[in-house]
């Protein structure tokens, strides 16, 4: 549930703080006060696109904050995506700044917008005013249906095994046609590997004997300056090491008549300790290094070797082994793929898991719409179509990657006509109280806690918006239901009440909401059934609309 919205710098908003309780709340106001920016707002928090335009004129930055109530489900996403509090709920937040450089939070830690979209669609189902639009469209119906049926991971099952059978078909396809261009390039990487196989380059290897091959090649000068250190240091006839103990001894005598001197005594003990370090370094070193003329010879034919294939499949020495296990994999995709027999027998193989999969999914369709379809038309009834059917039908077609079947929203709008296409059939007005009622029915099937309907009771009204009115409120007794409408007999129902107003200050346009006490509701809900003149007589009518 959503407990807390803050909305700083956004639009036409300066800063709104509100708290929301359980049940049936509508916002209502004026035509252009900003009733659904509170929804934008929301939908941004929950991950929705963003750029520099949401922010408010002259400001630096939007920032929107909501709070909600846990659940097991979101307590385990955020545990997985340890992003879990000691104090339970969740707080999502997010910036945009007027650069257009946006930045997201779950719970204080940095999110992803892809991280707040997937947590938000387990806390709210937000439902547009254009949803009904949709409707029309072949694609948002099978969606809707299989949405509404849980069928949305079989779907997606059904569409990765068609993408896997016809691209192997396309394989075998184009096999068949360009068998010769095939078998030219099969011989091809079938050199290429040759070659690379017989160099037999390791990793680093490149780097290992170019390091080599420049201690081989100045072996000379290696040990000649080796030599001339150690003799210079301990070999010479007045060698460092004997010059430096001579003068250590005479400083140290005269360093007992004058004490200023003992800190260049000091000084050079460790000098002599570290030129004796040397010594032995350096005998080490000369016992190490050798010439070695073959071994020269061997290290450069290797480098040639190694360098002139590299420029060969033009690629860096490095990267020839990388290069080699590439090629490799490509050869062997090719070998199998130039086995006909074999790639028939797959895509077969593929081809019979798609259709089992598809089945599967055309027969939970078909439950599933028959189960819609009479839901709905027992929502039509309630709705002024009285007599009014609702059908949804599967027609087969070919193989495809939503299954086998078109998924068509059928209507008969009155008794005893046949059932139609919706799009060629219902009116803007029935539209509207289809998709309503396809709408409530589809979110009474979700586990989403928080459910909002913005305007969708637009083309409706009479007796008909007070059984929607109904219809929202039922449903917000075991949800949390958040509704932005212009209907006095929707917002009449509601049990909290908030009105979106705006005002000018300076030139300055600005968006606020307030909740409504009992009086005010009044006024407001008279406000919506009597317009700008507010009368004795719409007050009173106010008053019976709130107390039914």
């Amino acid at each position: 549930m959503l407990r807390t919205l803050s909305i700083r710098d956004f639009v036409i908003v300066d800063a709104i703080e509100l708290e929301f309780a359980p049940g049936f709340t509508v916002f209502t106001g004026e035509t252009g006060a900003g009733k659904s920016i509170l929804i934008d707002a929301l939908a941004l928090a929950l991950g929705g696109r963003g750029d520099a335009s949401v922010v408010r004129e002259g400001a630096g930055k939007t920032d929107i904050t909501a709070e909600f109530s846990g659940s097991d489900e979101v307590d385990a996403w955020l545990e997985v995506n340890e992003f879990s509090n000691e104090e339970g709920g969740v707080l999502l937040r997010r910036v945009i700044d007027n650069a257009g450089r946006s930045r997201a939070f779950v719970n204080g830690i940095a999110a992803t917008a892809a991280q707040l979209r997937e947590l938000g669609e387990m806390l709210v189902d937000i439902h547009g005013q254009h949803a009904h639009q949709s409707l029309l469209k072949t694609d948002a119906q099978r969606v809707l249906l299989d949405s509404q049926a849980g069928l949305l991971d079989e779907a997606r099952a059904v569409a990765a095994a068609y993408k896997t059978w016809r691209a192997l078909a396309k394989q075998r396809e184009e096999f068949e046609i360009n068998a010769r261009n095939v078998l030219l390039e099969r011989e091809r990487l079938e050199w290429q590997v040759g070659e690379l196989e017989k160099l037999a380059v390791k990793p680093g290897e490149w780097s290992e004997i170019s390091n080599e091959h420049s201690r081989l090649s100045h072996a000379a000068s290696l040990l000649e300056g080796a030599q001339e250190a150690l003799s210079a240091i301990s070999e010479s006839d007045n060698p460092m090491l004997s010059q430096l103990a001579a003068l250590t001894q005479k400083l140290g005598k005269l360093a007992d008549i004058d004490g200023a001197l003992k800190p260049v005594v000091e000084a050079l003990e460790p000098a002599a300790i570290q030129l004796q370090e040397a010594v032995y370094a350096l005998n080490d070193y000369l016992s190490r290094v050798e010439l070695d003329p073959d071994r020269l010879h061997e290290v450069e034919a290797r480098l040639d070797a190694i360098h002139s294939t590299a420029r060969k499949f033009r690629v860096a020495p490095d990267d020839l082994p990388q290069e080699f296990a590439t090629l490799s994999a490509q050869l062997k995709q090719l070998a199998d793929a130039s086995d006909l027999d074999a790639l028939r027998a797959q895509e077969d193989k593929l081809k019979a898991a798609y259709m089992g999969a598809a089945q599967k999914l055309s027969k939970a369709r078909a439950k599933a719409a028959k189960a819609l379809g009479d839901a709905v038309t027992a929502a039509m009834q309630d709705l002024s179509m009285a007599g009014g059917r609702f059908e949804i039908a599967l027609n087969a077609c070919e193989p495809a990657a939503y299954g086998l079947e078109q998924v068509e929203f059928m209507v008969a709008a009155h008794p005893g006509t046949a059932p139609r296409l919706l799009a060629k059939v219902a009116s803007g007005g029935e539209l509207a109280r289809i998709s309503l009622a396809i709408s409530v029915i589809a979110s009474s099937a979700t586990a989403t806690p928080t459910l909002i309907f913005d305007e969708v009771d637009s083309g409706i009204g009479g007796g008909v918006a007070e059984v929607v009115g109904r219809l929202l409120k039922r449903l917000g007794q075991d949800r949390q239901v958040l509704c932005v409408t212009h209907l006095p007999q929707v917002a009449s129902q509601a049990n909290q009440h908030y009105q979106v107003s705006k005002s000018s200050t300076a030139g300055r346009t600005v968006s606020c909401i307030e909740p409504l006490d009992a009086k005010a509701r009044v006024e407001e809900v008279a406000r919506m059934l009597g317009g700008l003149e507010i009368t004795a007589t719409t007050r009173k009518h106010a008053r019976e609309l709130l107390a039914s």
